[in-house]
């Protein structure tokens, strides 16, 4: 495992299920950042788990999704004020969706297009330009883009 693998202070999945993508309504608190944004799955490292790890153990808590490892298509860290945090996209059968379940953080759940989450005025803006990556990086190469039915 890299460094990179190693100190890290987080991790978020792009989740696609089908078509369209899985956000969380983020609760409405003061003392959380971006209050009532749509955001990823995905949170905070615990112990030492590796970035794939905390996602998917993020993913299962939020909303209740065992996602295999094998399923993420792109993994990308990136430098934040709070230090390294990771972010991956995976994609998932469309029947998936009967099986998602909220937790105990978050308003809500919506499966949306990636566009409608790109031009959200209360999506997470560091993870829009995260998703912007992605689907740049997709587009340009057929093999990681695994779009599921």
């Amino acid at each position: 495992m890299t460094t990179a693998q190693m100190t890290f202070n987080g991790a978020k999945l792009a989740l696609f299920v089908g078509r369209r993508l899985l956000v969380i309504e983020r609760d409405d608190f003061a003392h959380i950042p971006y209050p009532g944004h749509w955001d990823f799955p995905g949170g905070g490292r615990e112990g030492q788990e590796t970035p794939e790890a905390c996602a998917l153990r993020e993913t299962r808590e939020e909303v209740g999704l065992e996602v295999d490892v094998s399923a993420i298509t792109w993994r990308q860290s990136y430098e934040r004020r709070n230090g390294r945090v990771w972010f991956f996209a995976a994609h998932l059968p469309a029947q998936r969706e009967r099986d998602i379940v909220l937790g105990d953080e978050g308003q809500g759940w919506a499966l949306v297009t990636p566009q409608w989450y790109l031009d959200h005025p209360l999506a997470v803006p560091h993870f829009a330009d995260y998703l912007r990556q992605y689907l740049a990086h997709a587009d340009g190469h057929a093999g990681p883009k695994r779009i599921c039915r």
